[in-house]
């Protein structure tokens, strides 16, 4: 008997019941788009939920970071790390900003802050960390560099959604933060995405940019891009918020047997817990294999996964870095990221979703102990 696939997520879903209500309004209304009424409402809820002043919805999280670069005018170079997804970077090169890369911390695979100065020339503008498995970067310290040189801090924190650090949403966090409501994620409506400020001119400003720059009827006023979220996102958005939470704790159930179980097994290794960290969203359940120890490497045991029907994701491999529009830039050296590097060949993104049975989160832990 064939196995059913076990993939590295799987979107959560309201009740179709649920959904249909809104569709049938927006069937009545006939307002697919532009800024419709549950486009404000979602603004206005999420901006609650989260505990952040302004949001400003995108339709996918691509675009919100392409746009908070123009935002802020953000020219020359641009810090960042080679370990996330290539959107990061992508966002920099299409916006004509040349990527800097500095090499991560081993203890959460952030952005190393001490490795930030060096980095710096006389053309770099901005840094752009990613909170990455949901695991805030250290942002006292970017942000102290940050304002002794002059920089902006834009976050990429497309897997931070919902997280708080003493006691405040991440998304407070340096000049802007960019998230992103794929079906990959936690919060998903479908495809989406969103910039979060601080302030109402800035909103003001985002949100003309992802509507061609239109200030009014007839007055254009910044070349924008259309990148509004439309009606169907923003309905399922509605709903995904009251069932977010109880989302979030069927992750961390998952999580809890994988780190016990885990703990049975010599040469795999989870994340340590991040102190002072409030609302963790359980979005990745990363692994780290040590070869010697383990006795199997990364990629055989990724292989024999697969072999049986077993999804994992290789977040974040090969790295950013590594692919043939960067390799070529100075700082995608191996040298200057040996970090990133060993990392990026060690870790498994185990299978995590609320949907995830009891037999299948076993049968996960057996073929790792086998």
């Amino acid at each position: 008997m064939k196995k059913t696939n076990i993939y590295v997520t799987q979107p959560s879903l309201p009740p179709l019941e649920e959904y249909l209500k809104y569709l049938r309004q927006i069937w009545d209304s006939k307002i697919l788009t532009n800024n419709g009424p549950f486009h404000q409402q979602l603004e206005k809820e999420m901006a609650e939920f989260l505990g952040v002043k302004y949001i400003s919805l995108f339709a996918n999280g691509t675009l919100a970071l392409l746009t908070a670069l123009q935002v802020l005018r953000i020219t020359g170079e641009v810090i960042t790390t080679p370990y996330s997804f290539v959107a990061t970077t992508h966002a920099l090169w299409w916006n004509q900003i040349k990527p800097v890369f500095v090499d991560i911390e081993p203890k959460y695979c952030n952005m190393d802050p001490e490795k930030i100065e060096a980095a710096i020339t006389p053309q770099t503008t901005a840094i752009l960390p990613v909170h990455v498995y949901g695991n805030p970067c250290y942002v006292e310290r970017i942000q102290e560099i940050a304002d002794t040189y002059g920089l902006k801090v834009i976050y990429d924190a497309a897997h931070a959604f919902g997280v708080n650090l003493n006691g405040t949403s991440i998304l407070n966090y340096g000049d802007l933060s960019t998230l992103s409501f794929h079906a990959t994620k936690p919060f998903t409506t479908m495809e989406g995405g969103a910039i979060v400020s601080h302030d109402e001119k800035t909103k003001q400003r985002i949100d003309y940019l992802k509507n061609f720059g239109f200030a009014g009827e007839t007055k254009v006023i910044a070349p924008g891009i259309n990148s509004k979220m439309n009606e169907m996102q923003a309905a399922l958005g509605l709903i995904q918020l009251k069932h977010y939470n109880e989302n979030i704790e069927k992750r961390r159930k998952v999580a809890e047997i994988y780190k016990s179980e885990l703990k049975k097994i010599k040469g795999i290794s989870a994340l340590p817990d991040y102190p002072e960290l409030g609302n963790y969203n359980y979005i990745y359940f990363p692994i780290f294999v040590d070869e010697k120890q383990y006795g199997k490497s990364r990629d055989k045991l990724y292989n024999h996964m697969k072999r049986n029907n077993i999804y994992g994701r290789r977040y974040f491999y090969p790295l950013i870095s590594d692919f043939p529009t960067y390799r070529g830039l100075h700082s995608a050296k191996e040298e200057n990221l040996s970090i990133a590097k060993e990392i990026s060949k060690r870790v498994i993104c185990l299978p995590i979703y609320p949907e995830l049975k009891i037999n299948e989160i076993n049968r996960i832990m057996r073929l790792l102990k086998s």
